[in-house]
């Protein structure tokens, strides 16, 4: 049995020793087709290795792809020079950091093939590098930049950022500049930032992030997983005493959901590995460093509902950004907690559907707003919502309500009710706290559900139950008045009508004030 490449971007070395590789050659071969290439993926997603691979390609190494899709359609008499970067080992703490550090690293790559480089500055040794190693091969230079954005997204808001943006700009104009010397141009990254003039100044950069030709180029797809893991998978539903068609739903719901067509799914390559390997589930790529300051936003700016619910968004959400002036949803989206779902064509224009992909994902967000919404502890939350979920059934409005207050004891103070803003302001802070703590609790819940009456505020589902819900919230109203109102409306509504195939709780919840009261009703349909 192969062994699992965690941790290894080095298509040779991968290839040299005893590694599973999922062969992604055809979609390689493909995208050499173009001359300049951009691809955006979030981070683990294997950019390094695709990086790794191209280069070892086009170095012309034949051997480390034998037995690869390409490997007989690839000319191997030919051996271009190739200068490959990677962002994350350049220093770029400030612009005269990056100078010295980037012309160090030139100059390594000149004195490997012996080149004497005599120009002082980083982006006037790049331009001359590429000359050189052109005129002593014979061969046009390929190009390959590794984490391209990584010194815009680390200097940004700091004092550093302009002439981080300053030096880069002028670096990445030599591709323009040199392009007769240039076979192949490779770009990846996270994100596809504006400010930076490497997207202006090339010839039209064949962006693939979005390309269904290239959607499975990095991450696993189903049929890559069952084929190229078949024997983990073996082995771990043996470990976890599960049957295989049962490992691969929970796999499944765990870690694929990946889509940047709308159409072909991937897995998250890095949390797939280490399941494997470890033979537990565990949110894996979320906890290897997600940014505090993406978790951060989502608290401060309220975007809990953003990440629990589809959100339609059109083409413009996808365009380059400006890091100075960071929008939610394309954030969101090119960093890999939300992705396409759906894409639809309305009046010829395409709208795009966008979701959380999958558990891990789903999991670990609400874990840290939950940290937002309340201190109640998390290691309690599981118990909570078995006994929640019972005080349902059970129609223990009294139990249900303590519960609750218990809950919102411990929201922060600068997330209580305000005085200084309105009554639907302070309504939708406690209907974001309320689908927090119960997807927390384990209920499946869809908030603002649309009918043709009118839309509910939210529906808890468990398999065979429907729990219709209505919040009320006033400052100054009796928690009994606000009840009457929430459990009529539900029944004038006929809101609970989309679920009479299960049996159906209706469940009033008041906040009057810092107040809270709930009122649980068994459904009764008059014929």
């Amino acid at each position: 049995m192969k062994e699992l490449p965690i941790g290894i971007q080095s298509f040779e070395e991968l290839r040299s020793g005893n590694f599973l590789y999922v062969d992604k050659t055809k979609e390689i071969h493909q995208l050499t087709n173009s001359h300049i290439v951009f691809l955006s993926r979030p981070r683990r997603f294997g950019k390094s290795l695709l990086v790794s691979t191209l280069g070892e390609l086009y170095k012309g190494n034949q051997s480390l792809f034998e037995g690869l899709y390409i490997y007989d359609k690839w000319d191997w008499t030919r051996q271009y020079p190739v200068i490959r970067i990677d962002w994350t080992n350049i220093e770029h703490g400030s612009r005269e950091n990056m100078e010295m550090d980037m012309s160090d690293f030139l100059q390594s790559i000149a004195t490997a093939n012996d080149i004497t480089l005599i120009r002082r500055f980083a982006s006037s040794r790049f331009s001359e590098l590429i000359e050189s190693l052109h005129r002593k091969t014979g061969q046009k230079v390929v190009v390959l930049i590794d984490e391209y954005d990584r010194p815009i997204l680390n200097s940004t808001g700091k004092p550093e950022a302009e002439g981080v943006r300053e030096f880069l700009q002028k670096f990445y104009m030599v591709l323009k500049a040199d392009d007769d010397h240039l076979k192949f141009i490779f770009l990846t990254g996270v994100t596809k930032v504006a400010k930076v003039s490497i997207f202006s100044v090339l010839n039209s950069p064949d962006d693939i992030t979005m390309n269904n030709k290239f959607a499975s180029i990095c991450g696993y797809t189903q049929k890559e997983l069952e084929s190229n893991f078949s024997e983990y998978i073996n082995e771990t539903a043996a470990s976890l005493k599960m049957t295989r068609d049962d490992l691969l739903a929970k796999i499944r719901e765990m870690y694929d959901g990946y889509t940047w067509d709308g159409k072909t799914s991937v897995y998250n390559p890095y949390s797939t590995l280490m399941f494997f390997r470890n033979q537990k589930f565990s949110n894996y790529w979320f906890e290897t460093g997600t940014p505090t300051f993406l978790i951060d936003r989502l608290k401060k700016r309220s975007l809990a509902k953003t990440v629990l619910e589809p959100v339609v968004v059109g083409p413009t959400a996808f365009n380059s950004y400006d890091p100075d002036a960071l929008e939610d949803i394309p954030l969101l989206f090119q960093t890999g907690y939300l992705t396409i779902t759906d894409e639809t064509v309305t009046n010829g224009d395409p709208l795009y559907t966008l979701e959380v992909p999958n558990m891990e994902v789903k999991e670990s967000l609400m874990e840290h707003l939950l940290n937002a919404y309340t201190n109640y502890p998390l290691s309690k939350m599981s118990e909570l919502g078995r006994e929640m979920l019972q005080q349902i059934l059970d129609f223990d409005a009294e139990g249900f309500t303590n519960n609750m207050r218990r809950m919102l004891a411990d929201v922060p103070y600068p997330l209580q009710p305000e005085d200084n803003i309105s009554e639907d302001a302070n309504e939708a802070r406690y209907h974001i706290m309320f689908q927090v703590w119960m997807t927390m609790l384990g209920f499946n819940i869809q908030s603002e559900k649309p009918t043709n009456r009118g839309r509910i505020d939210a529906v808890l589902q468990q398999p065979g139950l429907a729990v219709v819900a209505e919040l009320k919230y006033h400052a100054a109203t009796k928690p009994d008045t606000l009840l009457d109102q929430a459990i009529a409306q539900i029944r004038e509504k006929r809101y609970y009508e989309p679920f009479l195939d299960r049996k159906v709780i209706l469940l009033g919840i008041a906040f009057s004030g810092k107040e809270v009261a709930c009122r649980i009703e068994q459904l009764t349909v008059e014929n």
